[in-house]
């Protein structure tokens, strides 16, 4: 655990991270020829090699190689270029290489009248993702919500391995942005978008994506331990109610840190190889928790693409049906006239839906659900050992009234738990529609952090530090405290505030802005 104190709420760092310019190294500069993309009108120029892109490193995101330039080029004369010819000293393009605007890519998003298109860029090359899109082992929710838009920090977040991402990318690139086309998409905050990448090249030197696996062998020993520990307090003391409502305690206990840990494994961050996190998270999700590891990763890589953005993260669909989330949405909720419930007062009957009833309802039905749809088999046999293991263990000390008792009851406690961490550094935040920005503010403005302290760092698994992990989403959570104070003085540079505050506080905030958001849209739904 982190030393008490370290990169806690407080003032605002002093000391700027250090700037250290990510590297990069030549991309490919071929593409295919002009028989994809109907409806546009692209440069084609003929000549020497491509304009760079950047490669991931290995393991951690990073770049590697020589420099990029920084900036726009002026277009050269639209037209052809003789082979291998250079203009306004800039190599000419590679043969049949076409070059695309940002107007002409934000047009393929995939809506409108068919064919619709989706494309996206990733370091200034430009990919068709039209077909892939749903055969996208992270979801095709989470490559959806980027078409049309710069990908490329996005990419660099989530992938730890540059050879098998590549052999993905390399078939679906169909040409790269025009040379009078800036690398920074014109929405997104340019001097921000160069910062935090300077901050991410400062975070791999430091080594903050490697994993101490000491960290993570003693919180699955805990977890085991504990989990132990509930059946033999049965075992041993019976089960009169006393010992019954410890043996449950302490099984919510394991059950809650054990979601902690398999966070850690659907994000990559607790080996370096990608399949030893798939197996022990299998291990963890499936047979310590009775759910699919695909399908929390399949709903959480959304969530984290496009935080509080509805209609694209999927941990805000309880609005409007169940919660009316936001103030603009609220307020565009009740001018329409639409009452799905009496959101005037959803900040009363939040306490006894949400938080006791997610996980052994909705979760435990729709984790069942995605699980069979999608054929997930070894999810499912995974999952089945579960529930095979609980009730033949616990079956033969409780009978069965009590078992169901004891089985829902865990679950109710382990629900409510998890939602009041996982909801407290997001609802209080903005929650609106997905208007294109760049990675750190989507990111900084969905979410808050939570007073650091040991206990808030167990109960929580470490997601008091919200921030951090939204920004650095594979980052071990051991190191959050670390790039705590670069992150602060990143927002300080560019006066976006960081939120920090108590556990309490936090807990309140969240009531405090349903209430709200719910006053909001009774107002609209009843004046105008």
């Amino acid at each position: 655990m982190a030393p008490r104190g370290a990169g806690t709420c407080g003032g605002q760092h002093p000391s700027p991270f250090p700037k250290v310019s990510p590297q990069t190294s030549l991309g490919e500069g071929g593409g295919r020829g002009p028989g994809r993309g109907r409806g546009v009108s692209p440069l084609i120029y003929r000549g020497g090699s491509g304009l760079p892109g950047l490669a991931m490193a290995e393991g951690g995101g990073g770049r590697e190689g020589g420099r990029r330039r920084e900036g726009g080029w002026m277009a050269p004369p639209r037209g052809t270029a003789e082979e291998g010819e250079e203009e306004d000293g800039h190599p000419a393009a590679g043969p049949g290489l076409r070059f695309f605007t940002w107007e002409e890519i934000g047009q393929r998003n995939g809506g409108g009248p068919p064919p619709q298109e989706r494309w996206l860029v990733i370091e200034r090359k430009v990919y068709d993702i039209s077909r892939f899109y749903r055969r996208h082992p992270g979801g095709a929710r989470l490559l959806e919500s980027h078409a049309g838009q710069d990908a490329t920090d996005a990419f660099v977040a989530f992938h730890v391995n540059k050879v098998l991402v590549s052999k993905y990318l390399k078939s679906l690139q169909i040409g790269e942005l025009a040379p009078d086309q800036p690398s920074i998409e014109p929405t997104k905050n340019k001097m921000l978008v160069k910062d935090f990448r300077e901050l991410r090249a400062t975070v791999e030197k430091m080594g903050l994506l490697k994993p101490n696996q000491l960290f993570f062998f003693l919180h699955l020993a805990h977890i085991l331990l504990l989990d132990i520990a509930a059946w033999l307090i049965l075992f041993y003391f019976g089960t009169s109610l006393m010992p019954f409502i410890v043996s449950l305690v302490v099984l919510t206990i394991s059950q809650v840190q054990a979601s902690w840990l398999q966070h850690d494994l659907g994000h990559l961050s607790v080996f370096r190889k990608t399949k030893w996190n798939h197996l022990l998270h299998k291990f963890v999700m499936c047979h310590l928790l009775g759910a699919s590891a695909k399908w929390w990763t399949l709903l959480h890589s959304q969530h984290h693409a496009k935080p509080n953005c509805f209609q694209k993260d999927p941990d805000i669909d309880m609005h409007p049906f169940l919660f009316t989330l936001g103030k603009k949405l609220s307020v565009e909720l009740g001018i329409k006239k639409k009452k799905y419930m009496p959101y005037n007062h959803q900040h009363k009957y939040f306490f006894i839906t949400l938080p006791p009833l997610l996980i052994p309802t909705y979760f435990q039905c729709h984790t069942f659900y995605v699980a069979y749809t999608k054929r997930y088999w070894a999810d499912l046999a995974w999952m089945l050992t579960f529930f095979i293991r609980f009730f033949f263990t616990y079956g033969a000390l409780l009978e069965i009234k009590s078992l169901l008792a004891y089985f829902f009851l865990f679950r109710m406690l382990e629900s409510s738990w998890f939602v009041w961490v996982s909801q407290m550094n997001h609802i209080p935040m903005d929650i609106y529609y997905d208007n294109n920005l760049d990675w750190a503010s989507t990111q900084l403005q969905a979410t808050c952090n939570v007073e650091q302290s040991l206990f808030n760092d167990w109960f929580t698994g470490h997601l008091n530090f919200q921030i951090e992990h939204h920004l650095f989403p594979t980052m071990p959570r051991h190191n959050y405290w670390k790039v705590a104070p670069l992150v602060k003085s990143l927002c300080a540079k560019h006066g976006i505030e960081y939120q920090c505050k108590p556990l309490l506080t936090a807990f309140a905030d969240i009531v405090h802005s349903l209430k709200n958001s719910g006053e909001l849209w009774l107002d609209a739904y009843l004046h105008k």
